[in-house]
């Protein structure tokens, strides 16, 4: 027997997720690349993550991000000026670069990143989690993702 769920007021969050990837990357890339920012945005506050989800039989479930996430698709010129504008307002990012599709581990991964200087960084996905208006603006010319 299933029970109803009461509807609630949907809530309005001051902050805002995006992510954006690059719009060259293959489907397996980019469900790769969203999970690995998704886990960088997700490490920045505890309060980014709800309560553990529980089903009608008592099974207990891992909690999941508290606010909705918004994917976008750009190019790579767009990506590296989210990027830029991102890091020019402070807001809390988190990368991905070409060069992880080839590490193996977590150590390697932030190796390949500490090796190149921001500017050359070869980005093909950013998180930015901040004030709704902010970070509209600074992915700005991103289309959402299809």
């Amino acid at each position: 027997m299933t029970t109803a769920v009461e509807p609630t007021p949907t809530t309005r969050f001051d902050t805002k997720i995006a992510i954006v990837l690059r719009d060259d990357l293959l489907p397996w890339q980019e469900l790769n690349v969203t999970a690995f920012l998704v886990s960088g945005i997700a490490t920045r506050d505890d309060a980014m993550v709800g309560e553990p989800y529980e089903d009608a039989d008592g099974r207990q479930y891992l909690p999941m991000m508290r606010q909705p996430m918004l994917v976008f698709s750009a190019t790579s010129d767009d990506v590296r000026r989210i990027h830029a504008t991102a890091l020019r307002r402070g807001l809390p990012m988190a990368i991905y670069t070409r060069d992880l599709f080839a590490t193996g581990h977590d150590d390697a991964n932030r190796a390949v990143v500490r090796a190149v200087p921001t500017e050359a960084l070869d980005l093909v996905g950013v998180a930015v989690h901040g004030p709704r208006n902010a970070v509209d603006k600074t992915v700005r010319g991103a289309r959402l993702h299809p």
